[in-house]
């Protein structure tokens, strides 16, 4: 893909998060599940790491290398006309400048970025730490002349016995990506809670995203709750899988 055409796609993906609120982005992982999305009418995609990893028989949490995961998503950007963000998990052990680059070669035009190290014994970084990340890739993206759309995750919550007895450090932990130049921010595994997403929503002013499941949640939930995003995560797929078990099993052979 051309350098033009990147850069057209990634102010595209600025202007429909402007646009919809929320803005549905289906979490795809090939070239058939983007061409079936965009199909089904969908201005933007996500890929996801964890679809990804398990479509090319590969662990999620970094079982790939950043080139692994550079040359499976390349193709499935060039397959579609639509912006395509992609979900980068903790980094892959590469500087910020780094990152990027491989982004935008690729194609890609926006990411996820969360706080669990998986290359470093799934520790979680700091506060400032992430942040500090956050703001290296703004500054990258800004220095290649690309506006990548950063998603700041951070996964405190799904790592808390009791998610409410860290909302606190989460919002601080999203204003601080905020702060640093993430574009949206993502406190992973509080789809369900409603009052835990009104807690974060009212407590930034940049779209938070969160975490649905194509069949079991309701659109118009996320909606009325201020919901600026809306990925799918690994649901999508696993949604897909039950249904394709469920058509399979009358032309399984019977034990």
């Amino acid at each position: 893909m051309d350098f033009r055409t990147t850069v057209e796609r990634a102010e595209r993906l600025k202007h429909l998060h402007a646009d919809h609120k929320p803005l549905v982005l289906p979490t795809v992982w090939d070239v058939w599940s983007a061409r079936t999305a965009v199909a089904a009418g969908f201005p933007a995609l996500t890929i996801g790491s964890h679809p990804l990893a398990d479509s090319r028989g590969a662990e999620d949490q970094e079982g790939q290398t950043f080139e692994e995961v550079l040359a499976a998503v390349r193709p499935i950007i060039a397959a579609v006309d639509v912006p395509v963000s992609v979900d980068l998990e903790s980094g892959y052990g590469q500087k910020p400048a780094d990152l990027v680059a491989g982004l935008v070669e690729a194609g890609g035009v926006g990411l996820n970025i969360e706080d669990t190290v998986h290359s470093d014994g799934g520790r979680v970084r700091s506060a400032q730490e992430h942040a500090s990340y956050v703001a290296g890739l703004r500054a990258a993206a800004d220095d290649a002349g690309v506006p990548v759309w950063v998603n700041g995750r951070t996964d405190l919550f799904a790592h808390a016995e009791n998610p409410a007895a860290v909302l606190d450090e989460v919002i601080e932990r999203l204003r601080a990506l905020e702060q640093a130049g993430a574009d949206s921010v993502y406190p992973v595994k509080i789809q369900d809670d409603d009052e835990l997403l009104a807690a974060v929503i009212a407590a930034v002013a940049v779209p938070v995203n969160t975490t649905a499941h194509p069949v079991k949640h309701d659109l118009e939930r996320f909606r009325r709750l201020g919901v600026g995003r809306i990925t799918y995560g690994p649901l999508l797929q696993f949604a897909l899988t039950d249904a394709m078990k469920d058509m399979l099993k009358p032309w399984a052979p019977s034990s």
